[in-house]
């Protein structure tokens, strides 16, 4: 029988330091790293993540009908037995399903021209036996008869590939481990264009496998010697060329090879040239690319398709109108992007520039975008939509008549009214008196100065949209307001609000983040200490850096594999994500000055002997992006330094990764538990 912990593990402290630039750095925590990473079979390193597991286990035993009642809470509101709406791809209509109670789902077809719904494939079979299960990617050969898939069953994210005949329900022998990546069909059906993940975890290539034929015989087409640059491949719209990409977060270089014809030479579109991004398509021997090289903010060219560096602007860049994606079908195209931070889609025509056809939307926020349109003619477009307050509502756009038909609005089957609650945008200045947007939804009935709940990520040019959350009802139906602080890293309002937040200008993104908190404190939507907060990943960076400098402002903070050995990672090449994110962070290896600034910010480093509000962070033994060490050594630090009495917990899921659990019902869970952490951390009757 396990005996329940009386105290909190305290991890040992071993002499271990390094010296850069001069300075010399403490890691009294460096064993808690596996010598033998990706493989953790070290006795005291699993030994302390068992204890502190152990220890989270004990916290939260008490809590275990709050995290029962939040779990029924938030199951209820799943439409358990549900579909997707079918989609049509050339002979068939394509629809995802999930059966009553099942945690994965099934994908379905059938024939256009009449016929039997087809079983293609089975997640829940595929996951039974497993702890964890994902599916990756999934393929329909163009003749509709092949189905490759790849799955991963530990969290690692090496991914296996499987091809299925589809007319006959048999698995072929062909099985290419490690990928991480699209799988596109080219040649007729004969070939599989894939890529690798090498030993660091980095996909520095493109390779071509020849259907039933052994694996070692694949041809690599494209290999990639620029450490921190990663490969991706993908069909041209019109499905004529393969497109082979190669980028880092500030640069890419685009390659065409004809689809039918894999082997010829490629196409450069243009040599790579440093902090210009560009995505290419193609249509009647005509290049459509949208490229930043003229504004930060994204323009829209063309070029000859024998002359594919000569490019001609089509929609020239625009400081309010963020370019986001650009999708060609036969007779025109559309244009996404965000006017002034709010979503925006516009259908645009080949013979005639001037023609610009906007989709009106009915709410004044909103997520808005491209849905599944996968053929070359469409005369409907699927659109999804959704705001803090709208369930996702699946739209078919008739592009002549400019028409918005609703295909189906997401079910929520203990009910909710969307009348009891609002939403507002607000803009909050920061301490540089710069404005910044924040999303806000709360129930009409709230009490001012009640809790509130403020998420944030800010990182990599990834906005976070103002969308529909029903696990977020279970804070929100509790008093609290649930805001988004939109601050600056994302790229919510622009390329330039991105770049405001990385490398010498990072600290940006905490201070944006503690001057909203303050702002809506100063507002009466909260008090000091009653606010409770999350993040994960890049986003977890956050949480560590806001506990460090303002930890009397937070009632509770949860902090989701949380990146938070960010110098000691910047200096470790050899890591799975290192020289890619040099673009995003600093190289502190060859920079002074990055290394300075990122150890004056780093929340592993800056951890010191104050008061720190309750913390719950998670970690994946498995996850090859944040890996398993960084929060462990986190928490370490923690908790011989603080001079509080709060909480701190920390649960890695030892057969998981970044995501933590799979399923859809045993990731909702781990919600639960995190909600419930902040109920009992904020004094909320549940």
């Amino acid at each position: 029988m396990t005996q329940t912990p009386a105290s909190p593990p305290v991890a040992e402290q071993r002499p271990h330091s390094s010296e850069y630039h001069g300075i010399r750095v403490e890691d009294p925590y460096a064993w808690l790293r596996d010598a033998e990473y990706p493989t953790v079979n070290d006795k005291d390193v699993l030994a302390y993540l068992e204890a502190e597991n152990a220890w989270f286990e004990a916290r939260m035993a008490p809590r275990k009908q709050v995290v029962e009642k939040l779990f029924k809470e938030m199951r209820g509101r799943i439409k358990e037995a549900d579909k997707s709406v079918p989609q049509k791809d050339g002979d068939y209509l394509y629809w995802i399903e999930y059966e009553e109670g099942a945690e994965y789902k099934k994908w379905w077809r059938r024939p256009v021209a009449g016929g039997p719904d087809e079983l293609m494939l089975d997640e829940t079979a595929l996951a039974r036996g497993t702890e964890y299960f994902r599916l990756g990617a999934i393929s329909v050969s163009q003749s509709g008869r092949l189905l490759a898939y790849s799955i991963d069953d530990n969290g690692s994210e090496r991914f296996t590939v499987r091809i299925k005949d589809l007319a006959t329900g048999e698995l072929m022998p062909d099985t290419i481990p490690g990928t991480l990546s699209s799988l596109v069909w080219v040649a007729g059906d004969r070939g599989l264009v894939y890529s690798l993940a090498n030993e660091q975890w980095r996909t520095d290539n493109a390779r071509l496998h020849w259907f039933g034929t052994p694996v070692e015989q694949d041809v690599e087409l494209y290999h990639e010697n620029d450490e921190g640059f990663r490969v991706s491949s993908s069909l041209s719209a019109n499905e004529q060329w393969l497109i082979v990409s190669a980028g880092d977060h500030e640069t890419s270089e685009v390659r065409l090879i004809p689809a039918g014809d894999p082997l010829a030479e490629p196409i450069l579109v243009k040599p790579r040239q440093k902090g210009v991004e560009y995505d290419v398509d193609e249509r009647d021997g005509t290049l459509f690319i949208l490229a930043n090289d003229t504004h930060e903010n994204f323009r829209v060219a063309t070029a000859p398709l024998a002359d594919p560096a000569n490019w001609t602007t089509l929609i020239a860049g625009s400081d309010a109108f963020y370019l986001t994606g650009l999708d060609l079908f036969r007779d025109f195209y559309v244009v996404e992007g965000r006017l002034n931070g709010l979503d925006r889609i516009e259908i645009r025509y080949y013979d005639n520039p001037g023609r610009i056809e906007p989709i009106a939307f009915p709410e004044a926020s909103y997520s808005a975008g491209l849905g599944d349109n996968p053929e070359w003619a469409m005369d409907k477009l699927r659109l999804s939509y959704e705001s803090m307050v709208s369930p996702a509502t699946t739209y078919d756009y008739d592009v002549a008549g400019r028409q918005l038909a609703v295909l189906k609005v997401q079910e929520i089957p203990s009910g909710y009214d969307a009348s009891l609650y609002a939403t507002e945008r607000l803009e909050i200045p920061g301490r540089d008196s710069t404005k910044i947007p924040v999303s806000i939804m709360y129930r009409k009935d709230r009490q001012p100065g009640g809790p509130l709940h403020l998420y944030g990520y800010g990182a990599y040019g990834i906005s976070i949209d103002p969308g529909f959350s029903t696990t977020r009802l279970s804070l929100v139906d509790r008093g609290f307001a649930y805001a988004i602080a939109h601050i600056r890293g994302g790229d919510d309002l622009g390329r330039a609000w991105y770049k405001a937040g990385k490398l010498e200008r990072r600290t940006n993104t905490f201070n944006d983040f503690v001057d909203v908190a303050k702002g809506l404190i100063e507002r009466n939507y909260t008090q000091a200490g009653r606010i409770s907060i999350s993040g994960g990943s890049a986003g977890g960076e956050l949480m560590g850096a806001v506990v460090n400098s303002d930890p009397a402002l937070w009632g509770a903070v949860v902090a989701h594999v949380p990146f938070v050995d960010v110098l000691n990672t910047m200096l470790d090449a050899s890591l799975p994500l290192t020289p890619g994110e040099w673009p995003e962070w600093g190289n502190p290896i060859e920079d002074k000055a990055a290394f300075e600034l990122i150890r004056s910010y780093s929340p592993y480093d800056n951890v010191r002997a104050q008061d720190y509000p309750p913390l719950l962070v998670t970690a994946g033994l498995n996850d090859p992006r944040v890996t398993y060490w960084e929060p462990a050594k986190w928490v370490a630090r923690l908790r011989a330094a603080k001079t509080d009495g709060n909480e701190l917990l920390l649960k890695t899921n030892m057969g998981a990764g970044h995501g933590g659990k799979s399923g859809r019902f045993e990731s909702l869970r781990e919600t639960a538990e995190e909600f419930a952490f902040i109920l009992w951390q904020m004094r909320i009757a549940d």
